[in-house]
């Protein structure tokens, strides 16, 4: 099958892994992508296009492939998968060549973006609570606290910049903050008590299996049920880390509003109240991932995508 990668693709790719890495993987696909299919028996009907940031996805009869590269893990999303199996994801059908995944065949031109805020945010809602489930035995998912201090790693070096750093230096407090605990209790906690199951106490002692990138954008329209999440890059911790990149969905529609700020705030509170999540421990974590994809997006040399950010991040 001749193609060309979506666009989106080949320039999310550099972004996150730099142009000679993702150059290697992208002119590798005109092998992969004809012995992933070979090896599962199908045929190509067409590439999604715009697609996905992260990976290759395939249409073929009665189900998706998806091909990743190694550096996104697509082992740890189909172990995350396959212990979901179908619970409010799109269901893991098997495995194709290379770090490619046979999946259910959902609708991707139909994601909750193309709802109504408000009744995007509920369904996204009622989706995202369905994959907080206890994790898998001896997973080898990483850990809040580890993905984030890589990330606050990176984020340091831009404390002396002259636009981002009070933001950076915020977000890094608040990170330290809560994975101390001391973030725990200040806000409002919505139906739980100390010994009432997994998800009780302390958020920083949660230990869910969480999506990782959850967001309107990766919920999609399906025939088995109505929205199911897919792309997910899991990992385990707290469900206010998992809940926190939603709040700011259509942020660029925020920011243009008159009362984004406040909209913004009360976001917040919503999702944390009807997903009884510490509203305080939701703003902390909603801060820290604005300004970490901030600070990612002025490292691509994306200012204007971090300019939007970082006033989103002020508002918290």
């Amino acid at each position: 099958m001749g193609f060309e990668p979506p666009q989106r693709l080949v320039r999310a790719l550099g972004r996150t892994y730099g142009r000679t890495a993702a150059a290697e993987w992208l002119d590798r696909l005109p092998e992969l992508l004809p012995g992933a299919l070979e090896q599962a028996g199908l045929t190509a009907e067409r590439v999604v296009a715009p697609g996905g940031r992260s990976s290759l996805v395939v249409l073929v009869p009665g189900a998706a492939l998806k091909l990743a590269p190694p550096a996104a893990r697509p082992d740890l999303e189909r172990d995350a998968l396959a212990h979901w199996n179908g619970w409010g994801t799109v269901k893991l059908l098997g495995e194709a060549g290379e770090g490619g995944l046979l999946l259910e065949r959902l609708h991707p031109e139909v994601s909750l973006r193309s709802l109504p805020e408000a009744k995007a945010l509920l369904e996204a809602a009622d989706t995202i609570r369905k994959l907080w489930v206890t994790p898998p035995a001896g997973h080898g998912f990483e850990t809040v606290a580890a993905r984030t201090e890589r990330q606050a790693g990176l984020m340091a070096s831009y404390q002396a910049d002259a636009d981002a750093g009070t933001l950076v230096t915020a977000a890094l407090t608040a990170r330290a903050e809560l994975l101390a605990g001391t973030g725990a209790g200040t806000g409002t906690t919505a139906g739980t008590d100390a010994g009432s199951g997994p998800g009780s106490g302390p958020g920083s002692d949660e230990t869910f299996l969480l999506h990782g990138a959850f967001r309107q954008g990766k919920v999609l329209a399906g025939d088995r049920s109505p929205w199911l999440a897919v792309g997910p890059e899991p990992l385990v911790g707290e469900r206010a880390y998992d809940l926190a990149r939603l709040v700011r969905d259509r942020v660029e529609d925020l920011v243009a509003a008159s009362a984004g700020a406040s909209t913004a705030r009360r976001r917040v509170n919503k999702l944390a109240d009807s997903l009884e999540v510490d509203r305080e421990r939701l703003r902390g974590w909603t801060l820290f991932r604005a300004v970490e994809s901030a600070t990612r997006a002025l490292t691509a040399g994306l200012r204007a995508d971090a300019e939007l950010l970082l006033e989103f991040a002020g508002w918290l």
